[in-house]
């Protein structure tokens, strides 16, 4: 258990900001209820009576500082985060503290490495950008599965999930990555990034069982193609989703996750498959576990404990994989998924 650290949740009324929340609470954080819709905050607030309230939006300075004063650090959950993750980060540097979000948006983790590495570096701040299901989790698995390696020739994670339910959030933040890439899509390739214009392809996949042989949308791409290059020697990065949950994700009429059991966490299920290879060696990571939303909140919580607790391997802005010892990492979270690695 912590003791009592203050860590303010900026969109913390979202769906996954209330994951982590219930998290912190569990962990023994407490946690500052922060975001731009001061109703929905007092709503949350009515839940769980004696947590702070800190209504702030990302055009107010002002009122983002208010929402971080006294806090020891901030975890971001407010897509999309192109508008609310380079102002937090600003004011989680005025403040000194540590910067934490959940951005799976492609462009705005990039955004991220290009504008802040070199000020949070030289301020000593800790600035960990998609310490999520997409881009966190992927990178811990990859960083994992290399152990010993320097390098590799290629690193592919596959997405094994039942459905996808999405969010609000998660739809608004694809709309603006869209917008952002002029409707192209985008892979790791040759160590950059390439816009293209073409149908991804489709191809099958043979995740390990029970699931088996599934087929999935090859060049699917996630947050993982910016975490696992920032400081992984790997030239290709290759992201796959099953067929399933990708045309769950694109029909318009696919409802929001609904809580199925007693921590609010939906039916969905997920197996992420990750493979690294390097001439004619494989090695593999594998974890297993429900709703994709909800692990992200032990992720991002376990972040900003170790980050608090000295147990980094950097400062200035860092993927999971580079910034904390990944085995041990993904063993802390043993209560929320269960892993396998393999050589």
């Amino acid at each position: 258990m912590e003791s009592g650290h203050v860590v303010a949740v900026y969109g913390a009324y979202g769906h996954t900001g209330r994951f982590v929340v219930a998290q912190l609470r569990e962990r023994g954080f407490v946690p500052v209820l922060s975001g731009r819709d001061p109703g929905k905050l007092k709503e949350l607030a009515a839940h769980d009576p004696g947590l702070d309230v800190q209504p702030a939006s990302v055009d107010d300075p002002a009122s983002l500082d208010r929402a971080l004063a006294g806090a020891a650090a901030v975890i971001n959950c407010a897509g999309p985060f192109a508008t609310t993750a380079a102002p937090v980060i600003e004011a989680a540097l005025r403040a000194g503290i540590p910067y934490v979000d959940v951005a799976a948006e492609i462009e705005a983790n990039a955004d991220t490495f290009t504008h802040f590495t070199d000020r949070a570096r030289a301020a000593g701040t800790t600035i960990v950008p998609a310490m999520a299901f997409f881009g966190g989790l992927g990178d811990l698995l990859a960083t994992a599965a290399m152990d010993d390696w320097t390098a590799a020739d290629e690193a592919h994670i596959a997405y094994g999930l039942n459905s996808w339910h999405p969010t609000d959030g998660t739809r608004v933040a694809g709309q603006v990555s869209r917008l952002r890439r002029n409707g192209e899509r985008v892979r790791y390739t040759n160590g950059q990034l390439e816009y293209r214009s073409d149908a991804p392809p489709t191809l099958d996949w043979p995740f390990p069982d029970p699931m088996g042989t599934r087929a999935v949308i090859g060049e699917f791409t996630m947050a993982d193609i910016v975490t696992i290059p920032s400081h992984l020697s790997v030239p290709e990065v290759r992201t796959y989703m099953t067929v399933e949950a990708a045309k769950d994700l694109s029909a318009p009429d696919t409802p929001t996750p609904t809580a199925v059991d007693e921590r609010g966490r939906s039916a969905q299920t997920f197996l992420v498959d990750v493979v690294v290879r390097s001439g004619g060696s494989e090695r593999r990571a594998v974890a297993r576990g429900q709703d994709i939303y909800a692990v992200t909140a032990p992720l991002a919580v376990e972040a900003v404990h170790r980050i608090l607790t000295g147990r980094t391997r950097t400062v200035g802005v860092a993927s999971a994989g580079e910034i904390f010892d990944a085995v041990d990492f993904l063993r802390a979270l043993s209560p929320h998924i269960s892993l396998e690695l393999g050589r």
